[in-house]
């Protein structure tokens, strides 16, 4: 039986295209297609019969799976190129960028990532059957190196910070037990000075729970220039209406929460306290919405007195990677670290592994290529920079008669390197 040519060129187009017929998903034969119909360089060569017998013909073969269009393969006798246009699809370059940590060792090369080894706080039991806590062998090594490292790079705790958000009129430490030689009127006004920059500074840590520094300093500035003269008092706050207040503090985090706390607050200070913020660590937990953090960096800043750390989500989870303890809560993390850090870093060690959490050890894409610690071998957590391989899509457009190239996508990749612990032992 004769097939008419139509048939024959049908049949080889069948044969020879790259779109199989098993059964494939959307996505599997969008790509096919394309496959088939951009394809850059391709060398076809089509092989036909000279005669054609009555039950079957010979269908002719190419040298490349694809082809670069369907009138290749039906008129092209012989292998050739074809030229690219302008306007044609999109040309793929990959190229592997990794990235470069900035610590370097005394030949230049790039530092290696080690990571260190758990030496936790220990209890011991002295011969008097006292229970003694030791401290990591090497926290001096890591406390050092980290306060290094905070001298080259300024946090936003360093200027943004709790205790510099009220004004600085008059020193927030100073007691009216010890008032300078001045005037009735001039020492009450002192006196009063003083009371509003304690109560600015709780302020301050009561809106900066769950909020960035940034967010904590711009509602304060709010409450100090939006509230009557003379700004953020007391006495204004008692005044101000739930939902003003609100409205000045909407951008920290649970602000309708806050905005109860502090009302409450408010009152319990003109009640009991003498319209003063109270001078015990007891006294100020018992306000709502005041936790031992807040309490104990509130005593620091406001009365000058360091009874405890404040222990914030950075101080507890830095401590916890470097494997000091093992903790489960900030609580749990400052009743450890009160065991054994002496009591003179009390008060800094907050402003130093906050700053510190904020700028390198963030809590997502730790910075371990920069950290002194992660090269080494000081920290259990250290992890490698990784490698971004970046894929870009270009094509050639005209513009004004001139062709020019502009990049389409860009696609990022990732993949950790290798890295070496303690014992030399490589994982991921």
């Amino acid at each position: 039986m004769k097939t008419s040519r139509v048939a024959r060129e049908t049949a080889i187009i069948a044969a020879n295209s790259p779109i199989s017929a098993s059964r494939q998903t959307r996505s599997q034969l969008t790509a096919t297609i394309r496959a088939f119909a951009a394809e850059d360089v391709v060398n076809v060569a089509v092989k036909q019969e000279e005669q054609v017998n009555d039950d079957s013909s010979s269908l002719s073969s190419l040298s490349s799976p694809g082809v670069s269009d369907i009138e290749d393969a039906l008129v092209s006798s012989a292998p050739r190129k074809r030229k690219r246009e302008v306007g044609s699809p999109a040309a793929t370059v990959m190229r592997i960028l990794p990235r470069r940590p900035i610590l370097k060792s005394e030949d230049g090369s790039p530092t290696k990532i080690k990571r260190g080894r758990r030496q936790p706080a220990k209890k011991i039991i002295t011969d008097t059957g006292e229970v003694a806590i030791h401290p990591p062998a090497n926290w001096e090594e890591i406390y050092t190196a980290v306060q290094e490292m905070r001298k080259q790079v300024l946090a936003p705790v360093d200027t943004m910070g709790c205790e510099s958000l009220a004004e600085d009129n008059r020193s927030p430490q100073v007691r009216p037990s010890s008032p300078p030689p001045l005037p009735i009127r001039s020492l009450s006004n002192l006196l009063k000075s003083v009371q509003d920059q304690r109560f600015q500074t709780l302020i301050a840590l009561m809106l900066s729970s769950q909020t960035k520094d940034t967010t904590t300093a711009l509602a304060m500035r709010r409450l100090q220039t939006s509230l009557p003269a003379p700004g953020l008092t007391l006495s204004n706050i008692l005044s101000v209406t739930p939902a003003a207040l609100n409205a000045l503090i909407h951008p920290v985090g649970f602000h309708n929460n806050k905005t109860k706390y502090i009302k409450a607050t408010a009152t319990l200070l003109a009640e009991r306290f003498n319209n003063d913020i109270p001078d015990t660590a007891e006294g100020l937990m018992s306000l709502p919405g005041v936790g031992p953090k807040m309490a104990y960096l509130c005593m620091s800043a406001a009365w000058g007195r360091t009874e405890g750390i404040g222990v914030d989500v950075h101080v507890h989870r830095i401590t916890n990677l470097w494997g000091w303890h093992k903790t489960r809560e900030p609580e749990e993390t400052r009743k450890a670290l009160q065991a054994w850090l002496p009591r003179e870093k009390w008060h800094e060690i907050n402003h130093l592994l906050v700053g510190f959490g904020q700028t390198i050890c963030l809590p997502v894409g730790r910075r371990c290529g920069e950290c002194v610690l992660s090269t080494k071998g000081l920290c259990p957590g250290a992890v490698a920079p990784k490698n971004v391989s970046v894929v870009k899509r270009k094509r050639k457009m005209e513009v004004e008669g001139e062709v020019k190239e502009e990049v389409d996508v860009v696609v990022k990749q990732e993949t950790e390197d290798v890295v070496e612990d303690a014992r030399g032992y490589s994982s991921r």
